[in-house]
């Protein structure tokens, strides 16, 4: 296919992904009931198919292949985001820059870096979002660690200056997350509400999460400048939910529920079906308690099978990306609840996955963390993968 062909293509799958996760205001729809004891990855729910009037359950076995190899040479590649064309923009984590990455010819260029990156341990330029206004106003938006701080701030993407001067200077429209060595949380992303959300953790210093006074262990919920969401559980308040350890990936269903993937300790990593004004456990419970004052998960793992952290959906089912786990996890879902077993993709072949991305229809991203400083980097490292699934 011509290479006019391949973006048109993926152009089309980007703002047909772009409408379904744009159309509906207010708070997404999450299910008529708690997740408190929905089964998860070692009891999967009974529903083989969703109500009548959603669509089908995937299949109980999907599959994914690696079509192609988009780029390589990244350096610590953290958040990503498909522009309108298809291309992608990728945040380095330690080097503080945004490349964009021509999914045709796989070159990297750099469009800009984000004043004030101080990247240290798991902290450095994290998660990126589009404006859900992008063709209009050209913002990227950018979670951040700083010397004192993490912080949320937007940047006009101008394409016709020279490579590298690309990007405006930083509109900070959150500051004061807690920052740490480890566990700064990171993700971000625009709901279907056209709302900000953003994946935070508690650092290492666990009561964090169950304070509600605290952005640290949280899901935050703001409007595009940063403000708190008007129909937030607490008003003025930015917390959507609480009791989170470090939470790395967020997405939502063809139902707008909203999904994310977390980090445990020592026994449980997890995947919740976030709830407004719920409480998630942590650090009280890791994993499925069983206590009615807390939500338990979803679907959890042993931390060596997953240390989770993007997440996508796709095809009816999430896909989560492993760290430590090395493999990307594929979950059926039948509405609010998993139809079948979690299932495993690509153990231990391309190393440590970071970041999962849809992209429209069976298409995914992977990227890959070998030069994260945990990894064992090879050659090429690190790379994006074009997936197809079902």
């Amino acid at each position: 296919m011509r290479r006019a062909g391949v973006r048109a293509v993926l152009a089309s799958a980007v703002l047909l992904a772009g409408t379904a996760c744009s159309s509906s205001g207010g708070i997404p729809v999450n299910g008529p009931k708690d997740t408190t004891g929905s089964p998860g990855a070692s009891s999967p729910g009974a529903a083989a198919s969703a109500s009548p009037s959603g669509p089908p359950a995937p299949p109980a076995k999907g599959s994914a292949t690696v079509v192609a190899t988009v780029a390589t040479g990244l350096k610590s590649p953290w958040g990503a985001v498909a522009l309108p064309d298809g291309d992608l923009l990728v945040a380095s984590r330690d080097e503080g820059t945004i490349g964009r990455v021509d999914v045709e010819t796989g070159k990297v260029t750099e469009i800009g870096s984000v004043p004030g990156v101080a990247a240290s341990g798991e902290g450095g330029l994290l998660g990126l979002a589009l404006s859900p206004s992008f063709a209009a106003d050209r913002r990227v938006y950018a979670y951040f660690t700083t010397e004192s701080d993490n912080r949320i701030a937007r940047l006009r993407y101008d394409e016709r200056r020279p490579a590298g001067q690309q990007l405006d200077a930083p509109d900070t429209i959150l500051r004061d997350i807690p920052k740490g060595v480890v566990h700064n949380g990171g993700r971000i992303a625009f709901g279907p509400d056209k709302m900000l959300y953003a994946g935070t953790g508690e650092v290492g210093e666990t009561g964090l999460a169950q304070d509600p006074k605290s952005l640290g262990g949280k899901i935050l919920r703001m409007t595009p400048d940063g403000r708190p969401a008007p129909d937030n559980p607490t008003p003025g308040s930015l917390v959507y939910s609480l009791g989170h350890r470090n939470v790395q990936g967020l997405a939502w269903d063809d139902g707008k529920r909203l999904w994310a993937s977390e980090f445990g300790q020592n026994t449980w990593d997890e995947l919740n079906l976030i709830r407004p004004g719920k409480n998630y456990g942590w650090p009280k419970a890791e994993g499925k308690a069983g206590d009615p004052a807390f939500v338990d998960p979803v679907a959890q793992w042993k931390t060596d099978e997953a240390s989770p952290s993007g997440l996508a959906y796709a095809r009816g089912s999430l896909w989560m990306a492993g760290l430590r786990g090395e493999r990307l996890w594929r979950i059926p879902l039948a509405g609010a609840e998993p139809s079948a077993d979690p299932q495993p993709f690509f153990e231990e072949k391309y190393g440590r996955l970071r970041t999962v991305l849809a992209t429209g229809g069976a298409q995914l991203m992977l990227i890959t963390s070998e030069t994260d400083g945990r990894g064992s980097p090879k050659s090429g490292d690190d790379r994006v993968l074009r997936l197809e699934v079902r």
